[in-house]
């Protein structure tokens, strides 16, 4: 049964049910229930450790954070996810940074890289052509840049932005 299946079965239990909607939340659901964890893939098994820290979060009856504030580093998170699972993968992010929470993300999803609040771009180039500082700012900002200083992510920001007006 997955996830997302399993999901009604255990509404009487809130702490199991709270689980399975954080894994559908992180784009999951499909996976079974006892799914063996050497057949998941390496996004698949940062968002089930996500989904480990996000029971931990807890909140008072005030709305207030209770748990220790805490930094996250995501390695390409969104890999092999559908466009609709990373929507909700943002959204868990977004959770995250809103319970006090720093989120580090290593991605190229510009879906992702649109929704941070600042943008480190490493480069110029892949491999033994990068290591330096391209640029660095919102992802607004970069977008805006222009000519040498804009870099592969400015460039493929702005015509993702001017692609979504």
């Amino acid at each position: 049964m997955s996830c997302s299946e399993a999901a009604p079965f255990f509404e009487a239990h809130p702490a199991i049910a709270q689980a399975l909607q954080l894994l559908n939340d992180v784009g999951l659901g499909y996976l079974t229930i006892g799914q063996p964890s050497p057949t998941l893939s390496g996004g698949e098994a940062q968002r089930i450790k996500l989904v480990t820290e996000l029971v931990k979060v807890r909140e008072n009856k005030a709305g207030v954070q209770m748990s220790p504030p805490t930094l996250y580093v995501l390695d390409e998170p969104t890999v092999g996810l559908h466009m609709n699972d990373v929507e909700k993968l943002i959204a868990v992010l977004h959770r995250l940074v809103n319970a006090g929470h720093t989120v580090v993300v290593i991605e190229h999803d510009l879906d992702l890289i649109a929704q941070a609040d600042w943008v480190i771009d490493m480069g110029p180039e892949a491999g033994i052509g990068g290591g330096q500082l391209v640029a660095q700012g919102s992802p607004q900002d970069l977008a805006k840049a222009k000519g040498k200083k804009a870099g592969h992510t400015a460039t493929a920001l702005a015509q993702f932005y001017t692609s979504r007006t």
